[in-house]
């Protein structure tokens, strides 16, 4: 009996330490440089507007990199968002970007200039549509915008091309049935009520330039329900890319409804160009997952970065250097 146990014993021990080791030489890899020297050089990554998510996300990973690889210079470009991104990118004023998958696709079904060069390096997070109104507004439906003076974005903005297609699915065109505003989330939210009736927005949640307002009760949020996504599906094109979501209460608390608000999402993507330096952007995708815990404790969007996820960047083929590192982390 007790030889038994003993032999059970060492059995269990062998395997604790087997199991240590794994672990160990799992730490070891994740922390360990792949090569001596990281690469350098110069690049320009174009991020969005100041008060919003791309932004946000863009000045903290530029912090990330320069930890990991402090030869390498990261400037950042701020932009009207993802229509302003995409073309950056394929034309070679940005070299990376965040964009969301329809303003890429879009891009790509109009046969813009370096279209076909686009590549992806990771599917980040999603951006819900937030329609704002004031709290005491009348308008409780899209369909209650009609005459209505409305933000709809930036021109070169991924939430005036969303806007628009919302707005059309719902029968309203945005050139002659609304009074149309460029406001954008750095001074959108502040007017409503005050010159504006309704403010469109896409980004991650929580939007700082949406917070401050959701906190003091001064905005309610108009439901984009699954009916007018089916609508906007029966468009064609990227349409595709939107799906049926809600946003939670938890996202702004203060806000109105105390419930979450039917609406819709769509992916966001890191991009890059198909003659972006395979080593750079093999590491750079790296860090871009490693990084997910930091950067998520201040873009709590950030937090759904996940290698599982980050690999299918459709409309786009990854990248070479990106494809490198997902190979090197498969199971």
């Amino acid at each position: 009996m007790s030889h038994t146990l003993s032999r059970i014993g060492r059995r269990r021990a062998l395997r604790g330490t087997a199991a240590g080791l794994v672990v160990l030489g799992l730490l070891l890899w994740w922390l360990a440089p792949w090569d001596e020297e990281p690469p350098g050089g110069t690049i320009t990554l174009s991020t969005g507007t100041r008060a919003g998510v791309y932004q946000k996300y863009g000045v903290l990973l530029r912090s990330s990199l320069g930890k990991h690889m402090p030869d390498l210079d990261v400037r950042l470009k701020t932009s009207d968002g993802s229509q302003e991104n995409v073309r950056r990118v394929a034309t070679g004023e940005a070299d990376f970007a965040i964009a969301a998958a329809d303003a890429v696709e879009t891009y790509r079904l109009s046969d813009r200039p370096g279209a076909d060069r686009l590549r992806g390096v990771a599917r980040l997070y999603d951006d819900y549509v937030q329609l704002a109104v004031a709290p005491d507004s009348g308008i409780e439906t899209v369909d209650d915008l009609r005459g209505k003076r409305v933000a709809i974005g930036p021109p070169k903005s991924g939430v005036r091309l969303i806007a628009n297609r919302v707005l059309r699915a719902a029968g309203i065109d945005p050139e002659t049935d609304i009074e149309p505003s460029s406001d954008g989330i750095d001074n959108g939210p502040e007017r409503l009520g005050h010159g504006l009736d309704a403010f469109f927005w896409s980004g991650g949640l929580p939007t700082d330039g949406l917070r401050t307002l959701a906190e003091q009760s001064a905005l309610r949020f108009v439901p984009i329900d699954a009916e007018l996504v089916s609508k906007l599906h029966e468009q064609g094109g990227a349409t595709r890319h939107y799906r049926v979501t809600n946003m939670p209460e938890s996202a702004y608390p203060g806000s109105r409804p105390s419930a979450p608000v039917a609406t819709m999402a769509v992916s966001n993507l890191l991009i890059t160009r198909a003659d972006a330096d395979p080593r750079l952007t093999e590491w750079l995708t790296r860090i871009v997952l490693k990084s997910r815990d930091n950067i998520g404790a201040h873009v709590h969007s950030a937090q759904l970065v996940d290698v599982r996820t980050a690999i299918y960047t459709d409309p786009l083929r990854l990248h070479e250097g990106a494809r490198r590192y997902y190979r090197s982390v498969k199971p």
